[in-house]
């Protein structure tokens, strides 16, 4: 306990300029929508920023940029007096529902607040009502993004965010490294992901047992990477399949990110309405197999909003369902798939629909960030 406040004491001794940007990461996963933007940040524009984290094991607490300063300050009660009491002009993070629990807007200085989405998806559809009204600027991925935003505040009378075409670092991040991959003879042949979303009905519950047998009788590797609220909701389930798949040596179970040469290495992606479906579908341009389950909801008011989401309106261009009494026809239809050299293109050109800005967004959102600070620092 004593460590966290000791590290929230020395953020609060910074003085305003080196308290200035500041990210802030929820899980593990955040960095994966940070890592390109502080790269640019330090690297390229030679700011310093500071990085406070939840995570105890997070690698940016020990990063030798001697431009980053990293704390780590838990997830009790600490994180709640930061937030409550941070002195920065802007704070960068992918958490939504600010205000809306315990995490609240800074009480004694007017912080400027920025939202990194961490999926694709549609804003109505896959975060709960509210989850970005407190947010005074917003990276959106697409347009799609822009029209529910602002669908959003005439629906609620909102008042208008900033909104900046920005895009999706992370999956900039994986055709990187797509392209940077020489293909390897790496051992795991045939290699299939399995990335259920969490809820009630998640492709796991409702067919994770034999979908992973027929795989594995077919002569596919399969490797399964669970949603983390799955890990601890569903451990009965986990430990099941832990049993049954753990000693075959053509199972793996992630419990955390997909090792990038594993991703880079897999031939097809099946998920349900995860939104790693699309930065698979994108970086590949291969379509996803998706299983028919019911697509859980986090907003019940989400139809006031008449932008229909785009993981519904693009899903059949970017991938194909498959009903969960049909699995075992999803064999074949990984051969086949594989086979059809015009999804490539299909998918190529919904990408460039759909995400502002690939293989620059980290350019875009830093540029926005420096020009946000400097006219920050001349007001206060």
């Amino acid at each position: 306990m004593g460590q966290v406040w000791k590290e929230l004491q020395k953020f609060e001794s910074l003085d305003e300029n080196e308290s200035a940007i500041v990210f802030y990461a929820e899980n593990k996963a955040s960095m994966n929508h940070f890592k390109t933007l502080i790269f640019e940040l330090t690297e390229k524009m030679n700011l310093e920023i500071c990085y406070v984290t939840s995570v105890k094991d997070d690698p940016m607490l020990t990063s030798k940029n001697l431009k980053i300063k990293s704390f780590y300050i838990g997830d009790g009660a600490a994180r709640t007096k930061f937030f409550l009491t941070l002195k920065a002009r802007i704070l960068i993070m992918d958490m939504p529902d600010l205000e809306k629990f315990h995490i609240k807007r800074s009480k004694i200085y007017p912080v400027h607040y920025i939202y990194i989405f961490h999926s694709m998806f549609s804003v109505h559809s896959y975060l709960r009502e509210g989850a970005i009204d407190n947010y005074d600027t917003i990276f959106c991925v697409g347009e799609h993004h822009v029209k529910e935003i602002r669908e959003t505040e005439k629906v609620y009378n909102l008042k208008p965010k900033k909104l900046v075409s920005y895009g999706f670092p992370r999956l900039d991040t994986l055709i990187q490294e797509r392209q940077n991959t020489i293909q390897e003879n790496i051992k795991i042949k045939k290699l299939i992901l399995i990335t259920p979303s969490y809820g009630e009905n998640n492709l796991l519950e409702v067919c994770g047992v034999e979908l992973i047998d027929i795989l594995l009788k077919s002569g596919f590797s399969v490797l399964l990477r669970p949603h983390f609220k799955i890990l601890k909701e569903s451990e009965k389930l986990i430990k099941t399949i832990n049993d049954q798949f753990g000693e075959n040596p053509n199972f793996i179970l992630e419990e955390g990110v997909i090792p990038s040469k594993l991703f880079q290495s897999s031939i097809c992606m099946i998920s349900d309405w995860s939104g790693i479906s699309f930065e698979y579908a994108f970086t590949f341009e291969r379509p996803v197999i998706y299983i028919d389950v019911p697509k859980k909801i986090l907003n019940p008011n989400s139809e006031k909003i008449l932008v229909k989401p785009i993981e519904i309106t693009i899903r059949n261009k970017v991938g194909h369902v498959i009903h969960p009494t049909k699995i075992e026809e999803i064999p074949n239809l990984i051969t086949s798939l594989n086979k059809n050299e015009k999804d490539s293109k299909k998918i190529k050109d919904i990408c460039s629909e759909t995400v502002y800005n690939v293989g620059k967004s980290a350019t875009i959102g830093a540029q926005y960030i420096q020009q946000l600070n400097r006219e920050l620092s001349m007001k206060n």
